[in-house]
């Protein structure tokens, strides 16, 4: 200051011829008035109007308003700098010290910290106070003299003023400012919940007895603090209101804070819960909550934000709807999306879920997360072998529904549910349980969607657009489409998406009817008004021209004419039912409409064998040029076993008819002479006679060797061995139940291996002719000249060559198949 008093004397010496007395004297006064010699006092500036015009008149007639203005400002600046800002900041510097190491998370360090930060402001606030005088001379000088300054902001000196406080202050802001202040803000907010979720009635389960501790300053009830704290915070508030400090010095403090309840309230309320909305519970949630913290931060205790600040409104509401807003969707998809599966497995009691979350997907940017996240969810907790078929095709049920309430167009559910589809092709029981949910009443789910009268959608068969769709109101598809397949496919119904796991229809149409002969022939009736609903049904999806479809309908027709045909045959008036021994009542099958059948051995007692020959002479006269092909090892026997005390009657096999009949004129079998009378393999033969064990029928007397059990004296007399063969009838082994629950068709391999046998005539005349060909040659010649009848793939056509080649049908060497040599 010193310098700044020389340098005006010397321009004085070169402006002006008045007495060196009147000069120092002139000079003096303006010195004091505006602070230009020495250390800023806050304390001067008392001067009346009337003085503080001479003086501004005396610098004015001196020529120096400008240098005189500098001085003056530069004396403020210097004393903000090294003064009021290191001091200000003390308070922060000596805190840290004094807590670091230490607990200051109880009520009395929170009180701490809330003291020691409304001392620290309070004296800023009185310390800026005070330059209002001084600042308020240098603008009667600016107006009087003309003298400018560097105008950074608009609003006068005053706003420059603040804005040189906020950059002292920043410049010099110690690291341990923003724990601190971060601290205050918690503890403040802390008690403004508490006080909010009293006021509404949300109180804790404890409600029978009073807390030991306040809920929002953790002290004794007795030694509440609340109270003090909402005042030293709101006091805080308004002073850095007035000083512009509070966005610059808390703002970020505050955000962050308000972000961080933001999440923990989200993640609370939707912990585990999916079957109600709480998107619009959580935006009313931040309105009341977040919001009303705002008003009472930023309206320095009012709360009320429409009496405040037009600046101060605006920056409210701008916060609330692009972070407070923004971050409660982001939290709550994010949060939504991390539980995805569970929530579309849980689908439709988790529909509400869905909804909300749809809502917030178009409000934030999360899809990529979601499809992600959802994939890595289905590839971990369901595409593995420990998941039955059963449950990872409801869940891919469920997936279509609930990602369709997502997104209508399909696109998710198309990149989510590609592994699924891929992992499911792979199974080999998919087919079948999609086919018999299809046509089984217990599983209403598929059942309910083949009600539905809609033609198949497939991967390769484009639909025309919708023409209740006009281009009006027509949409792009979202950025992700252009690498999927056709839109139609994407909005496909839920059984043409589980059709297209295959692409073809006929790979389910064949597995149909495979499981409508099973039904058929595990029943034995002549009811099918069941099986023509859903074969109706299934024209309709499939459609009527399928020649598969076509076997199906005829395989119908052949109960109904086996109906009419055994009613004929059996009637009392045919004069060879006299002869029968065992009537026989017969299903007559068109043996090229049906699915192969399991072939097993069996010859049939002599007896049975003429009444069936005789049924075969009736039906002979009855169809003139037809006659009946038997399958000895199909079908259903009515027996009445008579033993010495008791008598059964039981439906069983014809296999296990036959064992048990043999036993009629003899009483003891081994295995060995029993499987060379009825032809019927050793394996088969020892499974079939263990039901009869379990009816307490045959016991095992030897290994192999079975005898009739007539009453209880055989069974005492064969000691350990009756008990251990024997068993209650009404507990039967899983030998049995396994034996009752098995198909009589031959499986699918063994089906699809009889169809490639219609290549295996030209597969031998290429290799006669051409000697030796690789796999590649051998399936585009077949596909050439076997055109239409049997589709094979390479990877087919390459597993049946290779069985031929394990049968010595075959020989592979170097890359080539040949002939073997006779």
């Amino acid at each position: 200051m010193t310098t700044t008093t020389n340098i005006i004397k010397i321009n004085m010496s070169s402006t002006t011829k008045s007495p060196a007395n009147q000069q120092e004297k002139q000079w003096n006064i303006i010195k004091n008035v505006f602070c230009l010699e020495g250390t800023f006092s806050l304390s001067e500036g008392g001067e009346g109007e009337e003085e503080m015009r001479q003086v501004l008149r005396l610098v004015q007639q001196v020529g120096a308003g400008q240098l005189v203005l500098d001085f003056a400002l530069d004396a403020i600046w210097v004393t903000l700098r090294k003064v009021i800002v290191p001091k200000f900041w003390s308070h922060f510097i000596v805190y840290s010290k004094q807590k670091n190491g230490g607990d200051d998370e109880s009520s009395e360090g929170s009180v701490e910290v809330m003291s020691r930060i409304a001392t620290a402001v309070s004296e800023l606030y009185d310390s800026a106070v005070s330059f209002i005088p001084q600042i308020h001379k240098c603008e009667m000088l600016v107006d009087q003299t003309g003298a400018v300054y560097e105008a950074c902001v608009s609003g006068g000196l005053m706003e420059h003023f603040k804005l040189h406080l906020r950059a002292s202050l920043h410049s010099q802001m110690p690291t341990s400012f923003t724990l601190l202040i971060h601290k205050f803000y918690t503890a403040a907010f802390k008690v403004f919940y508490h006080t909010q979720v009293g006021n509404q009635g949300e109180e804790t389960d404890e409600t029978s007895e009073e807390p030991i501790q306040c809920g929002g300053c953790d002290a004794a009830t007795d030694a509440c603090h609340c109270q003090a704290i909402t005042n030293t915070f709101c006091q805080v508030n308004r002073q850095l209101l007035e000083l512009d400090l509070l966005e610059r010095l808390a703002g970020d403090v505050v955000s962050s804070l308000l972000l961080g309840v933001i999440t923990d309230h989200v993640t609370t309320t939707c912990r585990d819960s999916y079957d109600q909305s709480r998107i619009k519970q959580l935006e009313k949630w931040v309105e009341n909550i977040v919001v009303g913290w705002l008003e009472v931060v930023y309206c320095g205790g009012r709360g009320q934000l429409s009496s405040a600040d037009p600046a101060i409104q605006t920056l409210v509401t701008n916060s609330l709807n692009q972070t407070y807003i923004a971050a409660l969707y982001h939290t709550y998809t994010t949060t939504r999306i991390d539980q995805l599966f569970n929530i579309v497995i849980e689908y439709p009691e988790s529909q509400p879920a869905l909804e909300d979350i749809r809502d917030c997907l178009d409000r934030t940017h999360l899809r990529d997360r979601l499809v992600s996240s959802l994939r890595s969810a289905i590839q971990t907790r369901l595409l593995h072998p420990g998941v039955n078929t059963t449950d990872v095709l409801h869940a891919y049920i469920s997936a279509i529904k609930a990602l369709r309430v997502l997104d209508p167009k399909g696109v998710l559910l198309e990149l989510v549910s590609e592994p699924v589809r891929q992992y499911l092709r792979g199974r080999e029981d998919t087919v079948r349980y999609i086919v018999t949910s299809l046509t089984d009443e217990s599983c209403s789910e598929l059942c309910e969607e083949l009600l539905v009268a809609t033609p198949l959608v497939l991967d390769d068969c484009p639909t025309e657009d919708d023409p209740s769709d006009p281009w009006q109101t027509w949409t792009p598809d979202p950025v992700h489409a252009h690498t999927l397949k056709s839109k139609s496919q994407r909005t496909a119904d839920i059984i043409s998406m589980l059709v297209n796991i295959y692409g073809s229809k006929d790979v389910f149409i064949t597995e149909y009817r495979t499981i409508l002969a099973d039904r058929i022939l595990s029943q034995f009736n002549y009811n099918t008004e069941r099986e023509v609903r859903y074969l109706e049904h299934l024209k309709v999806r499939f459609g009527e021209t399928l020649p598969l479809l076509h076997k199906c309908e005829v395989m119908v027709k052949d109960v109904a004419d086996s109906k009419r045909i055994n009613s004929s045959i059996n009637s009392d008036e045919n004069p060879r039912r006299e002869k029968q021994k065992f009537p026989v009542s017969c299903m007559i099958l068109s043996a090229q409409f049906w699915p192969s059948f399991k072939e097993e051995r069996l010859k049939l007692p002599e007896e049975v064998t003429r009444d069936l020959d005789t049924y075969t002479e009736a039906f002979q006269e009855l169809k003139g040029n037809r006659t009946l092909n038997w399958k000895p090892h199909l079908g259903q026997v009515q027996v009445e076993v008579e033993l010495k005390n008791r008598t059964l009657n039981l439906t069983v096999t014809p296999t296990q008819a036959t064992i048990i009949l043999h036993f009629e004129g003899r009483s003891k079998w081994s295995i060995e002479d029993l499987s060379s009378v009825t032809q019927v393999p050793k394996t088969v033969l020892r499974r079939k006679i263990t039901y009869w064990q379990t009816q307490g029928v045959l016991q095992e007397v030897e290994t192999d060797v079975f005898v009739l059990v007539e009453g209880e004296e055989a069974g005492e007399e064969s000691g350990e061995a009756a008990v251990a063969g024997i068993s209650s009838p009404g507990l039967a082994p899983p030998a049995i139940e396994e034996d009752e629950a098995e198909s009589v068709m031959a499986s699918a391999q063994d089906q699809r291996e009889e169809e490639l046998q219609v290549f295996w005539s030209y597969i031998v005349g290429m290799l006669t002719n051409l000697d030796s060909l690789p796999l590649e040659r051998i399936h585009a010649m077949l596909k050439m000249f076997v055109q239409g009848s049997v589709e094979c793939s390479q990877q087919e056509l390459r597993a049946f060559l290779d069985r031929k080649v394990r049968h010595h049908h075959l020989i592979f060497t170097n890359g080539l198949y040949k002939l073997p040599k006779n």
